[in-house]
């Protein structure tokens, strides 16, 4: 491959990058807050692969020779083929009720609770519930009807649970965060199927076998299939 195919490679490669980090694909490797990094890449591979094709156009206005290592550099550069090929057309999916209960619960203790709308329903993130009932022990959550999204995963023993993946930076890294569901539950329910559940605070909890962390419980009054979010995952922060 010579200099000129890998700046086209290099461009089409920041293109691609560009095309996921302008539209929902990029949700798919890495956390939302990710986003300007990412369209950073882009923008850096594009002149990289300017700056290549200006270095060649000087080099052959110089004559000069090749240098002894561009061979072995050439043919790593098939690589980015690769990467660009599986960029563009392969969409990985979001990680499912197989990934959820083969890790253990991941709520870490917060810093702090920010205090809550006075009235109306709440509608949280799967994390805010599980970290106010676990450390808050429910205290902001009192009397008041919440709303969550998540998919649905089903243990060995029945135990249903609504999930979400929780990122520190990247779907690499993703960890479950569970609630178990109580109270009025679909007596026939699909893993991986997304619900909008309506309920209210429970003090119960049990315990994760897997690490042993504890995964608190919502009373549900209600509980609707919905369409999987365009970004499946919560992150920490």
């Amino acid at each position: 491959m010579n200099r000129q195919a890998q700046a086209v490679l290099l461009a089409l490669l920041g293109g691609a990058v560009l095309y996921a980090g302008s539209t929902d694909l990029f949700q798919r490797y890495v956390k939302t807050g990710l986003r300007p990094l990412l369209l950073g890449a882009g923008i850096v591979l594009i002149a990289a692969a300017a700056a290549t094709v200006w270095y060649e156009w000087r080099a052959s206005r110089n004559s000069r020779s090749e240098r002894g290592h561009d061979h072995r550099e050439r043919r790593i550069s098939w690589l980015l083929v690769v990467a660009l090929f599986a960029l563009v057309l392969i969409r990985p999916p979001a990680l499912d009720s197989y990934s959820g209960l083969r890790a253990g619960t991941a709520v870490p203790a917060p810093f702090g609770f920010p205090a809550l709308p006075a009235a109306g329903p709440l509608s949280l993130g799967v994390l805010d519930y599980a970290g106010r009932a676990i450390y808050d022990h429910g205290r902001s959550l009192q009397g008041r009807q919440i709303e969550l999204t998540g998919f649905v995963a089903v243990d060995q023993g029945g135990a249903v649970y609504l999930i979400r993946m929780i990122l520190n930076c990247c779907a690499a890294d993703a960890q479950p965060v569970k609630v178990g569901l109580t109270g009025q539950v679909p007596p026939v329910l699909q893993p991986d199927t997304w619900l909008d559940v309506t309920g209210t605070y429970t003090g119960k909890q049990t315990t994760d076998p897997i690490n042993n962390g504890a995964v608190p419980f919502i009373d549900v009054q209600q509980a609707r299939p919905v369409p999987a979010p365009s970004d499946p995952y919560e992150s920490m922060g």
